[in-house]
């Protein structure tokens, strides 16, 4: 009888354990596939900027109109978290380390802060010489590294912003600046150009300056905008008017390609319980997609 019972057991808990490689198997084969994440029309056309807390709540800019803040829930559905003052555009969302918002607003030309708590706004940096803040990264010192890009003339700048509350300029004299993110290790600053489709990377110090500036890619066609590191340093280059978000090592070479079924891909970021779930904002859809990865986000 007991023989019985071990030989039923036995077969039980096979069948269990090919049942959860089938599941992994299965939930394996989706990786790097897109699926939508919330509908399209919600946000309006400058959808950008997505950004996750430390809670792992997801924000993003214009949701229904320009110059808000919208929260997109596990579901896809869109709250509106809050408004900006009167003429601000926001284009990127960063979280310092208590838990404020940070804002590049490319119309008023500066760079705004979200108490969360309250939910209230004010200008953290303004600074005359700003083209438009368009995208910011932030580091764990509290330094915030903002690409300026001058559309109108093809041209660009690299701001740094410290917890003084002051823009220095870093680099100035470049194309058109526009996504910004840092290695995992944060000693590689990544800043491409969207119209003249490079993405240079560069030493960061330990008080935020630059040196070593070298050229890590180029594309032939289409534009660039938002870029993010996973945590073992391979930058995703989103692929503006192509549909698709590049992959490339830390040491350059092209690990793959992700293809979305929006055209215009602005940004992403890394998100979900285990940081594998890359969400991404496209602006023809005016919505969001979302695949998995194999790397967690930074």
């Amino acid at each position: 009888m007991m023989k019985k019972i071990a030989v039923v057991l036995g077969t039980v808990l096979v069948s269990c354990t090919n049942t959860m490689q089938t599941k992994t198997t299965e939930a394996e084969a989706t990786l790097f596939e897109t699926e939508d994440l919330t509908a399209e029309n919600l946000f309006s056309k400058n959808i950008e900027g997505p950004a996750v807390n430390a809670a792992g709540e997801l924000f993003v800019v214009n949701y229904q109109k320009d110059g808000t803040i919208g929260q997109v829930k596990d579901d896809g559905t869109v709250e509106l978290y809050a408004n900006l003052p009167e003429g601000s555009t926001g284009n990127s969302i960063q979280f310092n380390s208590e838990g404020n918002m940070f804002i590049a607003d490319f119309t008023g030309h500066n760079i705004l802060q979200l108490d969360t708590k309250n939910r209230s706004v004010t200008v953290y940096c303004h600074e005359e010489k700003f083209n438009q803040p368009n995208d910011i990264c932030l580091n764990k010192m509290g330094i915030i590294f903002a690409s300026d890009p001058d559309w109108k003339n093809g041209r660009g700048q690299i701001w740094k912003i410290g917890t003084d509350k002051k823009a220095v300029l870093l680099k100035g004299d470049m194309g058109t600046t526009n996504g910004i993110c840092l290695s995992p290790d944060e000693k590689i600053l990544y800043v491409n150009e969207s119209v003249q489709r490079n993405v240079w990377a560069f030493d960061v110090d330990s008080s935020g300056n630059l040196s070593n500036q070298r050229l890590f890619t180029r594309f032939e066609d289409h534009g660039l905008d938002g870029m993010k590191c996973d945590s073992a340093g391979n930058l995703y280059v989103t692929r503006y008017g192509k549909g698709a978000i590049a992959i490339f090592s830390p040491d350059g070479k092209l690990q793959r390609e992700v293809v979305l079924k929006g055209k215009d891909v602005s940004n992403l970021v890394f998100g979900g319980p285990d940081y594998r779930t890359c969400f991404v904002t496209l602006q023809d859809r005016k919505g969001m997609e979302k695949f998995r990865t194999e790397i967690p986000g930074k």
